[in-house]
């Protein structure tokens, strides 16, 4: 056919444009004080709406939208949104915020940091923070103002020993000591001191019996919440675990099943070995020290406690104790102790369960394990506490019906 030729086709219609709008799947919002940038995807990942707001209008604005995934980096109020959120229908992720950085492209500003989120929140392998209630809130600040306040009394005590060093009084080390002979020694020692200086040095005497008021204070909340909640109860029951220890990580626990097994927890508190491992060469080091210092403080504390009366002690865990202090020495056993009563608490708050050492560390949790695979078969990891919590039930009320009257002919 010749150029000036031409073939007549048939026009072609113009095709509507669907009406649908994208569907957006998940929200990242970069939380502030007073202005929060917010960035939407669809399923594919594709950005769909960037969108600036104030503080008053942003739990309007997602109460008008249809239930999404919300991803929030875990800073100072996420809880307290992430709670908000839950209220309207939202699925809400809280993330570490050194998880989210690897996601920020080029220079770092606020919707660069809202659209991170909202990828980093699609990542099926991504570890999130569990969303705090109120009450572990309380908790929680509670423990923040008590260890604030021991920060000011050791300081204070430290300004006392050098004021008074420097008129010639030599003060005892220790909060105990310097609490019974503070006043004795201010008294003895009144031709060394002037009148500001004696003004002075009982001022701050004063000012450390209103600390010491304070954390009295403290001491007994902590003490009252330690006896009512049931899960501080339950850690209680394992040695080297007090109130304090028991509170705070009740607080800072949210839901211990997020964790896998008992040494992901231990792992989560810095209670592990560091590995710098490469080229098929395994390296372990000291303790990574990650996670909360305030929490593995309480723990390794704790375990070097049960250190003192261990020799007068015959269970199988003070033999393993004893025979890790001779060939370790006590800062190591106390570490290894220390995650050890990490994985136990794990496993009390996932089982509810009390502490038991009657039948040998160990014994009790493998026997139950082996009647589970002995009843089910195989067993997966998800389905294993499940199974042993219903167990335990079966037994519970077999044992009820045994001690009821006429119980043993219901069970027949």
């Amino acid at each position: 056919m010749s150029h000036n030729e031409c073939t007549i086709r048939e026009p072609i219609e113009p095709q509507e444009a669907s009406p649908m709008k994208p569907e957006m799947s998940v929200r990242g919002i970069d939380l502030a004080k007073r202005v929060f940038h917010a960035v939407g995807m669809d399923e594919r990942g594709k950005i769909v709406l960037r969108k600036r707001l104030s503080r008053h209008d942003l739990r309007p604005f997602l109460a008008k939208l249809p239930p999404v995934r919300i991803g929030m980096a875990a800073c100072g109020g996420a809880h307290y949104w992430a709670r908000r959120f839950r209220e309207h229908g939202h699925e809400v992720k809280l993330m570490a915020p050194q998880f989210v950085k690897p996601y920020v492209k080029s220079n770092k500003n606020d919707r660069r940091d809202a659209e991170a989120i909202a990828e980093a929140v699609t990542r099926p392998t991504r570890r999130f923070v569990p969303i705090k209630d109120v009450d572990q809130q309380d908790i929680q600040a509670l423990h923040r103002v008590r260890e604030r306040l021991i920060g000011e009394r050791t300081a204070l005590i430290n300004e006392v020993h050098g004021l008074m060093h420097a008129y010639g009084i030599v003060m005892p080390k220790g909060v105990a000591k310097f609490r019974q002979a503070v006043v004795e020694k201010l008294e003895s020692a009144k031709d060394k001191l002037t009148a500001l200086s004696q003004e002075m040095c009982w001022k701050l005497v004063e000012e450390f019996a209103a600390l010491e008021k304070q954390l009295a204070s403290d001491q007994e909340k902590l003490d009252a919440l330690a006896t009512t909640h049931p899960a501080c109860q339950r850690l209680m029951t394992i040695p080297g675990l007090g109130p304090l220890t028991a509170t705070a990580l009740v607080a800072a626990v949210s839901d211990a099943s997020a964790f896998k097994n008992g040494r992901q927890f231990a792992a989560w508190l810095g209670l592990v070995p560091r590995q710098h491992s490469t080229g098929g060469k395994e390296r372990l080091l000291g303790i990574s020290k990650r996670g909360d210092s305030s929490l593995r403080k309480l723990l390794v504390h704790g375990a070097r406690t049960t250190l003192r009366w261990v020799g007068r002690q015959t269970d199988r865990r003070s033999q393993w104790m004893r025979h890790l202090v001779e060939r370790r020495g006590k800062n190591r056993t106390a570490v290894a102790v220390a995650n050890k009563n990490a994985r136990i608490v794990w496993a009390l708050l996932t089982s509810h369960q009390d502490y038991q050492l009657t039948t040998g560390e160990g014994q009790l949790l493998r026997a139950s394990v082996a009647s589970v695979r002995m009843e089910y078969g195989k067993v997966t990891k998800e389905e294993m506490p499940k199974l042993l919590m219903a167990m335990v039930l079966e037994k519970s009320m077999e044992e009820s019906c045994r001690t009821m009257p006429g119980g043993s002919e219901l069970m027949t």
